[in-house]
């Protein structure tokens, strides 16, 4: 990813410490992040409303994603490039490993189109699995 600044100004965005900080922690992590971890690792204390318009900005630039979670609470990925503002395309199956609790986007996994009943209108498809990692399954062995 070309550098943060460059990158934030691509997507018509103010260039803000949060912002910086906040996407640098994204470029860095392989996995999902949750708002407790960006508040945990920000290494800067930005209060949660900061966190949250941060992310929800990121959102609905087309920079990251949400996933949604078995307790209900969201994790957050970067987008594909190919993610728009209020266009994502990131039709692809997320795996959550039950010994990390690592989030993956599995992009090469894509959800099956879902034919709907006449009047319905799909917005949105998430498909998640659990399961143990390959990372994990290594350590096992």
């Amino acid at each position: 990813m070309e550098n943060t600044i460059d990158f934030l100004k691509n997507y018509g965005l103010s260039i803000t410490e949060s912002r910086k900080k906040i996407l640098s922690l994204f470029t860095q992590t392989k996995g999902a992040l949750a708002h407790a971890d960006i508040e945990r690792n920000a290494s800067v204390n930005f209060d949660r409303v900061t966190i949250y318009r941060t992310l929800q900005t990121f959102v609905d630039k087309g920079i990251i994603h949400t996933i949604p979670t078995a307790d209900n609470s969201v994790l957050y990925a970067l987008c594909k490039d190919t993610c728009k503002e209020g266009h994502h395309h990131d039709n692809h199956v997320h795996f959550i490993c039950d010994s990390c609790d690592t989030t993956y986007c599995l992009d090469n996994v894509t959800i099956p189109a879902v034919v709907l009943p006449e009047g319905f209108i799909a917005k949105q498809s998430d498909v998640v699995i659990s399961g143990i990692c390959k990372n994990c399954e290594v350590i096992k062995e």
